[in-house]
């Protein structure tokens, strides 16, 4: 079994919170997060794919074609966006980092499943000092 990565970026704005709760109940759970005026972060995309090398071309998968089905199913979609309005796969869903990575793993599953691969894991980097990692 051979592990790997590809890094993707992307920019995007979120506020967290919760309709059915008070502008005091959002503060008080998801502090400044909750800004009525959204807030935004840099993101770092990983996403890693694992299987077996194939012995004619000596790729698990060919990295181009990795780097365009995330652009076109993920980074094309979310950069520059408002992931609370803009963002279809992530409609009536809070705006967490967790939540984002468990979307972005609903993505592009099927899609690496089709080359033979299995998706590992999807980890976000929201600043540099905060991370999440999804492994399905």
């Amino acid at each position: 079994m051979i592990y790997i990565t590809r890094k993707a970026s992307f920019n995007a704005a979120h506020k967290l919170s919760r309709p059915d709760w008070t502008a005091e109940e959002n503060e008080a759970v998801y502090g400044k997060c909750a800004n009525p005026n959204w807030h935004g972060h840099n993101y770092q995309l990983y996403v890693t794919v694992k299987g077996e090398v194939n012995p004619e071309t000596g790729f698990l998968v060919d990295l181009k074609w990795l780097k365009d089905i995330i652009n076109v199913s993920v980074v094309d979609k979310i950069d520059h966006k408002n992931l609370n309005l803009d963002v279809d796969f992530m409609k009536d869903k809070l705006a967490s980092t967790e939540n984002l990575a468990i979307a972005i793993w609903e993505q592009l599953y099927s899609l690496i499943a089709e080359s033979g691969a299995q998706l590992h894991s999807i980890k976000i980097y929201e600043t540099e000092n905060n991370f999440v990692e999804y492994l399905g």
